[in-house]
């Protein structure tokens, strides 16, 4: 059984060997423990550090392409390299490396498949009191639109099986934190959450600059994950909108008309149709949506096939070069 911790890195040098030496060596079930990091266009001497620590694998972008093109790029390189298990932590050591153990049990005991690191967050002196009720909310609209209990869904610190892994698929340039979960959610892989600890804050958060942008932009990443995955009932929701007032003018209009007086409400007629004909679109693009999403559902089984094979290749090779 294989670990790979991967760590996403932009400009890390001041922190990433704090991170590093925090990592576990050993753990009971593992027979093999790993490191990789992923460059992501840093301008200082980061994979250095890495190197001169003994990181086995350097993952490199020559820019900077963001949190999410990073951690995918992590996890097709640990598949590659053999990972039966993937972790994904910081490298400003926010999570405590000890808690690694705690969230890879589950899924070496066979209860899950993502595991996701629920942190104390009320108890997180770092944390504005803003931050902290902006945190609980984000956490309870993933709740809802993935149908899972996670807590604390902004949480980067998960561990991923290899088979739930070669499924994952994040495809918006922000962040993976929020997709996934509601990708997890809406497939029906099997995901949990552990209770973890955090360390004191090294260095500010560079994945958002101001509170408005970090909430305008998770809250778009969930509604376009959850339009992926729910289109059509997205689309009568909707759909719905438009269609109750055009009916409520419509009847306003029938009133009238049989009282003797619909001659001057002709334009309330014309403004209900409008709208009955609008929710009707929107609905029928719904059912469209419907079927793209079906068909994506076939594409991302098609993947999951091809990565199996291509990965498992890759690892193969790779063990045959070791021996």
């Amino acid at each position: 059984m294989k670990l790979i911790i991967q760590i996403p890195c932009y400009n890390e040098a001041e922190t990433l060997e704090i991170a590093l030496n925090d990592l576990p060596e050993h753990i009971d079930g593992i027979d093999e423990i790993e490191y990789l990091i992923i460059n992501d266009g840093s301008r200082d001497n980061t994979v250095e550090v890495a190197q001169n620590w003994g990181v086995h694998y350097v993952v490199n972008f020559k820019q900077n392409k963001g949190l999410a093109k990073g951690f995918m790029a992590g996890i097709d390189a640990c598949l590659r390299y053999g990972a039966d298990i993937i972790v994904n932590t910081d490298a400003d050591n926010q999570y405590c490396g000890d808690d690694i153990e705690t969230i890879v049990r589950p899924i070496l005991d066979g209860k899950a498949d993502m595991v996701i690191g629920e942190r104390p967050i009320d108890q997180t002196e770092h944390f504005s009191p803003i931050k902290k009720k902006l945190q609980h909310l984000g956490s309870w609209v993933v709740r809802k639109a993935s149908h899972t209990d996670i807590p604390d869904a902004p949480s980067g610190f998960r561990a991923f099986s290899r088979e739930a892994a070669m499924r994952l698929n994040v495809v918006n340039d922000y962040t993976y934190t929020l997709e996934t979960i509601v990708q997890a959610g809406r497939s029906k892989m099997a995901i949990m959450s552990v209770p973890i600890r955090t360390n004191p804050e090294l260095r500010s958060s560079r994945l958002f600059h101001s509170m408005w942008g970090y909430v305008k932009k998770s809250m778009l990443t969930i509604l376009r994950a959850f339009m992926w995955y729910k289109p059509l009932y997205c689309f009568s929701l909707v759909a719905l909108i438009p269609s109750l007032i055009g009916l409520g003018i419509s009847i306003r209009f029938l009133v009238f008309y049989f009282n003797g007086t619909g001659n001057g409400h002709v334009q309330s007629l014309i403004l209900a149709c409008t709208l009955l004909i609008i929710g009707f679109i929107t609905f029928v693009i719904g059912l469209l949506a419907d079927t793209i999403a079906a068909n994506r559902r076939i594409l991302e089984d098609v993947q999951y096939h091809v990565r199996k094979l291509e990965y498992d290749r890759d690892s193969e090779r790779k063990r045959e070069e070791e021996q």
